[in-house]
């Protein structure tokens, strides 16, 4: 399978003027629209630049092709769920434990599910452009959201802060987006929130000072009655 480098992704230009960013709205949305209805093999810059209402030299102002259009729209998508995650960690600061680990599960997943069929069909349309920068620019800024949440919270001490935000981070996302990878994914999204609420939250408090010291006396107080 090739794979599209980012380079040959970028936008041409930005839009500034009001006029021009109500242009790139529009052909952003009828991308959307066309990939709704009729998937990737219904996506080419004409039917876009039709469904969009623009001439297709209007749109090869902004985009080059359609690659760059879905390389545009998965980096706005991935923005959107950086900035709820971002805002629900700030405002859960200094909040006990449980609350936090409750607020980056549901601000991820409500990021996500605010169109769960769009936030798929761009994921599939998407397979074979390299991407790798936007994935890792979201992953390090939910890093940075989650760590500083934690670092505050009530009763949230950690022997080693940075494992469990990697770790969290990765099983929340990686979680997340197994689901809608699968053909239910409206379905089992209640399911899949809830266990993954209950899982966020028994390894905070297993990850804990308190808990690893706990486990620890009971491993040695559990050698001594062996002997």
């Amino acid at each position: 399978m090739t794979v599209l480098k980012s380079d040959r992704l970028m936008s041409r230009k930005q839009p500034t003027q009001a006029r021009s960013q109500a242009t790139v709205e529009a052909v952003l949305e009828a991308t959307i629209q066309l990939l709704l209805h009729g998937g990737s093999s219904a996506l080419t810059t004409n039917r876009i630049a039709k469904k969009a209402g623009v001439s297709i030299g209007t749109l090869y102002q902004y985009f080059p092709g359609k690659e760059a259009l879905l390389y545009a729209l998965v980096g706005r998508h991935l923005d959107k769920a950086s900035d709820a995650v971002e805002r629900a960690c700030q405002a859960h600061r200094a909040m006990p434990l449980a609350a936090c680990s409750d607020a980056f599960v549901n601000s991820y997943i409500d990021a996500k599910t605010g169109n769960p069929e769009a936030s798929r069909a761009l994921y599939h349309a998407s397979t074979e452009l390299d991407m790798k920068d936007l994935g890792s620019g979201m992953i390090a800024r939910l890093h940075r959201a989650v760590r500083a949440m934690l670092f505050a919270a009530q009763g949230g001490k950690f022997a080693d802060l940075d494992d469990v935000v990697l770790t969290w981070v990765a099983a929340v996302t990686g979680g997340t987006r197994q689901i809608f990878e699968e053909d239910d994914t409206i379905a089992r999204l209640p399911v899949f929130r809830t266990q993954l609420l209950q899982m966020s939250r028994a390894y905070l408090e297993a990850s804990t000072v308190t808990a690893v010291l706990e486990n620890c006396v009971a491993i040695i107080e559990a050698e001594d009655l062996s002997d």
